[in-house]
């Protein structure tokens, strides 16, 4: 029988082993997913807030995911609560919740990802989580309520403070700070040095102990910084990339090595 999701992916990560998310924004096909499942990954990230893919193509994905036994999440639009049932319906296993700054609005994510009395998520009863079978509720709904991931992206200082109470909602699974957009928001885009990250940092870490969630750190790739961050009390998932850069990067290394070809041998 299929399964909602990859078995022990949050209890993967609370206990600490090592957990890789593969993020997609230009890829439209099933191709990019069988190369992350062949690299290693357990994981997809299908990123919705930075790029033009369809629901439809984000729901393609993750249903190939679900089949190569990972784990698919996607990352909504701000404030986009109407797509989330969509999306779950379709295939994926969670959602990234992306800019919350408050109690209310993690509230409404957490409530729009589960069925009542736990949430307002529309019934459905054939998903491809449970192989389009035709479902009961009384079966199917804690079946997905307990197998989907809700993550809270927190970017803002507004966000930052509200974070314990964030964490201590029912429905939510993790909390993630947004570093690129919470430096842009100090006003040091990319100075991710800045002692108010390693500060926010140590909030949410401290906030996601207290309430049994799990943290995760975004848009950071030093590894020097990453190195005095993670001990802090980040989880265990890792993210080796979006495939728009690791082309970039492969494409940019290919040229390079082209056009060294057409140099003259040195003697």
């Amino acid at each position: 029988m299929a399964h909602p999701a990859e078995p022990g992916f949050l209890q993967r990560l609370h206990a600490g082993e090592p957990t890789l998310m593969l993020a997609l924004r230009s890829a439209r096909t099933p191709d990019i997913v069988h190369i992350a499942a062949s690299t290693g990954h357990q994981s997809i990230m299908v990123d919705l807030e930075h790029s033009t893919m369809s629901v439809d193509t984000a729901a393609q994905l993750c249903t190939v995911a679900h089949g190569l036994g990972l784990t698919a999440l996607v990352r909504v639009p701000e404030r986009e609560y109407g797509m989330i049932g969509q999306l779950l319906d379709g295939g994926a296993h969670g959602i990234v919740a992306p800019r919350i700054e408050t109690v209310e609005e993690a509230r409404q994510i957490a409530r729009a990802c589960r069925f009542a009395p736990r949430g307002q998520r529309s019934q459905t009863n054939m998903v491809p989580q449970l192989g389009m079978r035709p479902t009961p509720a009384a079966r199917l709904n804690p079946a997905l309520d307990d197998a989907t991931v809700v993550q809270i992206l927190l970017e803002t200082p507004s966000g930052i403070a509200n974070a314990d109470a964030i964490a201590a909602l029912d429905g939510v699974d993790m909390l993630a700070l947004g570093a690129n957009d919470f430096t842009a928001e100090l006003g040091v885009p990319g100075q991710y040095d800045d002692p108010r990250v390693r500060d926010a940092v140590v909030r949410l870490t401290n906030a996601c102990r207290r309430h049994g969630k799990l943290m995760v750190l975004g848009g950071i790739g030093d590894q020097k910084l990453l190195d005095d961050l993670v001990p802090l009390g980040v989880c265990s998932l890792r993210m080796t990339g979006t495939d728009s850069a690791l082309l970039y990067a492969a494409a940019d290394a290919r040229a390079r090595q082209t056009l060294d070809s057409f140099l003259p041998a040195q003697p």
